[in-house]
């Protein structure tokens, strides 16, 4: 569905992404992890359109793109959940959700009944503003805005961060559950390293902007894995 083969990303002088390659299939979970300054959010800008790559290729439903904005690729359904959610604090949950909608064709404008169905609190404070909400609530606002276009592939940028126990529980099933419908492929950035691993179906770990491991959920060892993880935080 999405796939980055050998990115590059420089800010500046600056190189940022040194041939990073990352994919995700329909009815699948592709976590990318590490920690911070390893290059993840970079990595989700180039796949969301927002920064345009150096180098490498990035194919989406098998088309190779070339420099593409980010409405652009909201138009070809993918959705972005940013780090530090970026909901408008001024307007109301439901004016929020809308803002989602512009990518769309004026006919398919409307708010999906299921958003409310995944997130029920939502409903509850439609006229709410944004910035009354809690952190928690916040980020289901964020991830509910991305699935208002019904994308077929959602990048997810540490959606626990910061976020109350009882409320990652419920993210977490509402990405099992689009998962599992087989039509959505799903890139999941997350330093929660029980969330991610019980969610995701392959695995990616950055460090200084390049993958130093990867592979799908049967090659990749659980303790391996995480100790690795641990290992680059104590570098």
């Amino acid at each position: 569905m999405i796939e980055a083969e050998n990115i590059t990303l420089h800010y500046g002088g600056s190189q940022i992404l040194h041939g990073v390659s990352v994919s995700a299939a329909p009815g699948e979970v592709a976590c990318v992890m590490g920690n911070n300054g390893a290059g993840k959010t970079s990595l989700m800008s180039v796949l969301a359109g927002r920064h345009p790559r150096s180098g490498g290729e990035l194919r989406l439903m098998g088309e190779r793109l070339g420099r593409v904005s980010a409405q652009e690729m909201a138009r070809r359904g993918v959705g972005y959940v940013p780090q530090g959610r970026a909901i408008f604090p001024m307007l109301t949950v439901r004016e929020n959700l809308e803002t989602g909608l512009g990518c769309l064709p004026r006919g398919s404008r409307r708010i999906p009944d299921g958003i409310y169905d995944s997130f029920p609190v939502l409903a509850e404070m439609a006229h709410r503003r944004g910035g009354d909400l809690s952190g928690g609530q916040q980020q289901q606002l964020a991830i509910a805005r991305a699935l208002v276009i019904r994308p077929r592939v959602l990048l997810m940028d540490e959606p626990t961060e910061g976020i109350q126990p009882n409320i990652i529980g419920q993210i977490g099933r509402v990405i099992a559950s689009l998962r599992d419908t087989g039509g959505i492929a799903i890139v999941l950035v997350e330093q929660y390293f029980d969330f991610a691993w019980d969610l995701g179906d392959r695995f990616a770990l950055m460090e200084r902007g390049q993958v130093v491991l990867r592979g799908q959920r049967a090659r990749v060892q659980r303790d391996d894995l995480h100790r690795r993880l641990a290992g680059l935080a104590t570098v």
